[in-house]
């Protein structure tokens, strides 16, 4: 295999506010893979939270190709395996490279990626759109720009529930409440019932990632239910919010890529809890790669490439109504043209 490393900067439509920060651009790192006349690609984004730096991922990609490059074109499961114990720290980047190699296997053998797994895609769940922490003026501009039937309202300021009754007077859409670990538990537990009047769905993460004393909490008390995110970051991360929460999100780059995210999601299945898959500010390379997991899924945050104002890739195209697959094989992603 040929490795080529390409880096972008992907502008946003609006600044992009969440209880962590705020941006207006999202520094991308997009992996290719090419084997013959086929390249696969895959995709990991600079998220300063997380330490994740677009520079440090490409050092270290480049330090490891010729480690990459010797890799004969096998199932992308037996090439995680070989890949992991030298990103076992740095999960982005080998969900970078974990999503390239499903792509080119799938291009290879001439087939879609979701396929490849024995899977259909017939009833697959409709993605959220995301609105980012602005004034209500301003998030509710946002919902006119792109009128959607989910949305995801990112909180944690002072007066959540006076914009999520804000935002109900403009919209009958369902709503997603994503706190980002912004409250408490006795917070959680007294807003929900007030969100539920107003038609919210379910809350995600409402509080800080180790706080599993009063998770226990909410989870038994609260009359929405509640999905971990900050709390779900690897497989192991599954079976411990048994108990804590009524479903998980998982993130490709936090987990390390498209083969230990359908473990989790079939893990988590297993324990009857319900199954998220959530994307990043990303380009279509990452969100194509996450449509291969639709069949296995409860609920879905794929309109990252929707933020973009520029998206350097085409792949699968997510509208209100569904995702649309292109006609290509693996994930379906590829580079625009430059």
């Amino acid at each position: 295999m040929r490795l080529h490393i390409h880096t972008f900067q992907l502008p946003l439509k609006h600044t992009f506010s969440i209880a962590h920060g705020s941006r207006d651009a999202t520094p991308s790192l997009i992996v290719e893979l090419s084997e013959g006349i086929h390249s696969g690609f895959g995709e990991a984004t600079e998220i300063r939270y997380y330490g994740v730096a677009l520079s440090e991922m490409a050092e270290r990609l480049e330090a490891l190709r010729p480690v990459v490059e010797a890799l004969p074109l096998k199932s992308p499961e037996i090439l995680w395996d070989q890949l992991q114990p030298h990103l076992e720290d740095a999960p982005f980047l080998l969900c970078a490279l974990d999503e390239a190699l499903h792509d080119l296997f799938g291009k290879v053998h001439g087939a879609p990626v979701y396929e490849l797994w024995g899977m259909e895609r017939a009833t697959t769940p409709r993605s959220n759109y995301t609105i980012g922490i602005a004034s209500v003026e301003e998030m509710a501009a946002k919902m006119a720009e792109q009128p959607w039937p989910l949305y995801k309202i990112k909180l944690g300021t002072g007066h959540d529930l006076k914009i999520i009754a804000a935002l109900r007077a403009k919209t009958d859409a369902v709503f997603r409440i994503d706190a980002n670990t912004a409250w408490t538990a006795d917070q959680t537990i007294a807003y929900a019932p007030r969100l539920k009047e107003l038609g919210v769905e379910f809350i995600e993460q409402p509080l800080k990632a180790d706080d599993w004393e009063g998770m226990k909490r909410v989870y038994a008390e609260s009359v929405l239910p509640v999905i971990a995110d900050e709390s779900c970051h690897g497989e192991a991360d599954v079976a411990r919010c048994y108990g804590f929460f009524h479903g998980v999100n998982i993130k490709l780059m936090k987990c390390g890529g498209l083969t230990p995210a359908r473990r989790m999601a079939e893990h988590a299945r297993s324990l009857g809890l319900k199954v998220m898959v959530g994307c990043m500010t990303e380009s279509s390379v990452g969100i194509s790669a996450i449509a291969q997991l639709l069949p296995l899924l409860d609920y879905v945050d794929m309109d990252g490439a929707l933020l973009l104002k520029e998206d350097p890739a085409v792949g699968v195209e997510v509208r209100p109504d569904g995702v649309v697959f292109p006609n290509r094989n693996g994930t379906g992603a590829a580079l625009r043209q430059s």
